[in-house]
């Protein structure tokens, strides 16, 4: 397995494929308000380069004040293990504050990746700024 950075948000790659136990990660997230926000992306990449199939993914403990969402997409991975450049469909996850909420929120998510392997994601997600991004006077 493999995580990475892309763009400030955190992308899971599946190498290895085996069962066994669960495993707890704990994400520190920064939102902007009102408006969707990517806060992970999963893909799965086989040593040979080529895409595995995706994991599921479940929401456990949803946000109290936003919702998350999930959707479909396509990578273009350059440079990443022994791979230099090839295309991989991810999921990306995403969150979206209520449009007048500041501050810290919560989710949990379950990954179960190929294999039978499950994985819970807690995100810790903190909303601040504003339309336009200055300060008030």
């Amino acid at each position: 397995m493999c995580r990475h950075r892309l763009a400030g948000v955190a992308l899971l790659c599946v190498f290895a494929l085996g069962a066994g136990a669960q495993e707890m990660t704990e994400r520190q997230v920064k939102a902007a308000p009102a408006r969707d926000n990517r806060v992970a992306v999963y893909t799965n990449i086989l040593p040979d380069c080529t895409s595995g199939p995706l994991p599921a993914i479940r929401l456990i403990v949803p946000p109290v004040h936003g919702a998350v969402s999930v959707k479909r997409g396509t990578l273009k991975v350059t440079n990443l293990k022994q791979c230099l450049a090839t295309e991989a469909p991810v999921l990306v996850a995403l969150y979206r504050p209520a449009d007048d909420f500041r501050g810290i929120d919560e989710f949990e998510l379950e990954i179960a990746l190929p294999g039978g392997r499950k994985q819970h994601q807690h995100f810790r997600v903190n909303v601040s700024g504003g339309p336009g991004g200055g300060q008030g006077i």
